[in-house]
């Protein structure tokens, strides 16, 4: 088995991916301060696939810290970098915060990629690289425009750090995997999203809104230049995700890339509207939704979805679910009542 690290193993899309990687015979180490994660969400990996999880509490912007968990696993032969804050309104009002972690994190982790000759790293990005994207659907190649806020900036100089150190070092193999908007639950319904104070995660903030544990749900904005006023955004599941990480480490293991930093868009490549994903949200529910129309939030991209034609020829990924799998999955992992395993 190929030992791999996945940085942020405890979060929401670290444990999902884990998931998937030991589902495909990887041996996996999380490392995740536990911070803004739940430490029992390798417990919920543990029961759904028989295989225990170590965690490592370590902050990544501790370097020393860092080398100490690399010097206990010599044999790692790939890394999965998810540790990083992701709020876009928290990025607005402390950016400061969102450079410091987001950026020394990663400097921290490429100086161990190198001292410690890890031959293979896969970067979580994000299609908010893309700022308001000049031609629909984007593709690896749109340019990237203005990012919209200081947690896509430091996406954008996160790229930009781990293709000039990838030019530096070909012995270093990279990937960047600009995902979409993810959501759902494991289809057990053992694990899921946790909704986080400050987070604006739609699909919990959806659930949360229609049970009343949060104000009466706010549409932000109706009059983007889309078919309905509201945002259009490209929602992929969360297992689909981990999936293009799997994938993405077999395709470096193998030695198939043809450059050692490259690039792919993870998304269903269809674009669904705030509105029209509350009408799919109430035919996955039964219910119906009590929302409004609020103002614009600052940044906010008004339409984006991907073409991922590149992750399936080079990879052999494609998504297996849609938006009704992805909502009715997080129907399902809330109506378990969030609980994780004690």
């Amino acid at each position: 088995m190929a030992k791999i690290l996945v940085t942020g193993g405890c979060g929401y899309i670290g444990s999902h991916t884990i998931i998937d990687l030991i589902e495909n015979n990887f041996e996996v180490v999380s490392l995740d301060s536990n911070i803004r994660s739940d430490a029992r969400m390798l417990q919920a990996v543990e029961k759904i696939t028989g295989q225990k999880v170590l965690n490592y509490a370590v902050d990544i912007t501790d370097l020393n810290a860092l080398k100490e968990v690399f010097e206990q696993q010599p044999d790692i032969v790939g890394i999965i970098h998810f540790a990083a804050y992701k709020s876009v309104p928290e990025s607005v009002a402390q950016p400061l915060s969102y450079y410091q972690n987001n950026i020394t994190g990663l400097l921290n982790m490429l100086q161990c990629v190198k001292d410690f000759n890890l031959p293979n790293f896969i970067f979580s990005s994000s299609c908010s690289v893309y700022g308001n994207a000049s031609e629909l659907p984007v593709k690896e190649t749109t340019p990237l425009e203005r990012a919209e806020s200081p947690y896509a900036r430091t996406k954008q100089m996160c790229e930009a750090i781990i293709q000039d150190f990838s030019a530096a070092n070909s012995n270093i193999k990279s990937i960047l995997l600009r995902y979409f908007n993810p959501g759902g639950a494991h289809h057990s319904g053992i694990i899921g999203e946790i909704p986080q104070p400050g987070a604006y995660n739609v699909i919990p903030i959806l659930i949360d809104a229609l049970e009343g544990k949060r104000a009466q749900f706010a549409v932000t904005g109706n009059d983007h230049d889309t078919r309905d006023g509201s945002c259009i955004r490209d929602y992929i599941h969360v297992m689909d995700v981990g999936n293009a990480h799997t994938k993405s480490l077999q395709y470096l293991l193998s030695n198939k890339n043809e450059l050692n930093c490259e690039i792919f868009n993870v998304g269903i490549g269809q674009g669904v509207s705030v509105l029209e994903l509350i009408e799919a949200f109430d035919r996955a529910t039964g219910r119906s939704l009590d929302f409004k129309i609020g103002p614009r939030r600052d940044g906010d991209v008004s339409s984006i979805y991907a073409d991922y034609g590149k992750a399936k020829k080079m990879l052999g990924w494609t998504p297996k679910y849609d938006v009704n799998d992805i909502l009715s999955t997080a129907w399902k992992w809330y109506q378990s009542g969030y609980k994780l395993s004690d």
